[in-house]
């Protein structure tokens, strides 16, 4: 299940949390009559695990039931085109970033000429980004002030829907609600001011996280699921030209283990994201580093990012 958050002239405008079917919008209040507002996605995991079944058993009696209706109920289903989709989690409870691609941490110590640290190998490290400068599909990214070095990150993140603490490896996938691309936007020449002071990064990375389009739920993956990793193409696009493409396979720490470290003596809550760090390859960083700058330019207003990560949809975003 792809589960949205949207908004449509039918609905005043207001967000509202759906289900993506094909080129139609369900919402998802509508579905479950008796589950009260629901603004965004996160208001959905908030209604608990047994929320989120029920809404994809009704979201397929729907499908059954309206297959060759050339009219769609128009207070349940709107046309994909016609409506905006914003941030699935528009706010998440928490943003943690690891550095879980063993490929783009040897690249990028290697460019200053350094082995990766040993104690990288011991345990998956993660920052902290800033839940409220979150930014969906389709909308613009402003540039900060004071940078010349703008760089994007393409990423696989996973999303939080039954907290705990201290949880075990092998329950962790009890505790994901879905998964969706993530945009860790840098501003790298700030990043290397700030990390030389041995904290970090911070005003680097604040401004901007792009998520979306969808929150894809963990049954859609389970045939790419392979030694507790997901062998799906993760590809990013500049301006319709493609200078990565990867596979999520190549991560050296699993989600699993990522949820068992950030919870380790931490309490995890619904609605916290997990960020898998930037896959080999994954932004211009790493590009230059390997393919030359004159090949790389970075990010200028005007330039339109896209990543795609296979079964989770294309999160394109223009610098503002």
């Amino acid at each position: 299940m792809r589960l949205i958050t949207y908004t449509h002239r039918q609905h005043g405008e207001e967000p509202r949390a759906g289900v993506a079917q094909g080129d139609r919008l369900l919402d998802a209040a509508a579905l479950l009559p008796r589950s009260g507002p629901l603004p965004d996605v996160l208001a959905l995991i908030d209604r608990g695990p047994d929320a989120v079944v029920a809404l994809a058993a009704a979201a397929d009696r729907f499908s059954a039931e309206h297959r060759d209706v050339l009219h769609l109920p128009r207070e349940i289903a709107v046309p994909a085109w016609e409506a905006r989709l914003l941030a699935p989690l528009p706010r998440p409870r928490g943003l943690r970033d690891f550095m879980a691609f063993e490929a783009h941490v040897a690249a990028t110590w290697g460019a200053r000429g350094r082995p990766v640290p040993p104690a990288w190998y011991e345990a998956p490290v993660f920052s902290f980004g800033h839940p409220g400068s979150v930014v969906g599909p389709d909308a613009e990214v402003r540039r900060p002030e004071g940078t010349a070095e703008l760089d994007f990150e393409l990423e696989m993140a996973c999303v939080i829907g039954v907290g705990g603490r201290d949880i075990p490896v092998e329950r962790a996938a009890e505790h994901i609600a879905g998964f969706l691309v993530l945009n860790d936007w840098s501003a790298r020449d700030v990043q290397r001011r700030e990390m030389s002071v041995g904290l970090g990064p911070a005003k680097a990375k604040d401004f901007a996280t792009s998520l979306g389009p969808a929150v894809v739920t963990p049954d859609e993956l389970e045939d790419r699921l392979v030694d507790g990793r997901y062998a799906v193409a993760m590809v990013a696009r500049v301006n319709g030209e493609e200078v990565c493409r990867a596979d999520a396979a190549t991560m050296r720490w699993s989600f699993a283990e990522l949820i068992a470290h950030a919870s380790r003596d931490a309490e995890l809550v619904p609605g916290d994201i997990l960020g898998s760090g930037t896959v080999g390859g994954g932004c211009l960083l790493e590009l230059r580093a390997t393919a030359g700058e004159e090949h790389h330019p970075w990010l200028e207003p005007g330039d339109e990012v896209e990543l795609e990560i296979e079964r989770l949809g294309r999160l394109r975003n223009t610098v503002a």
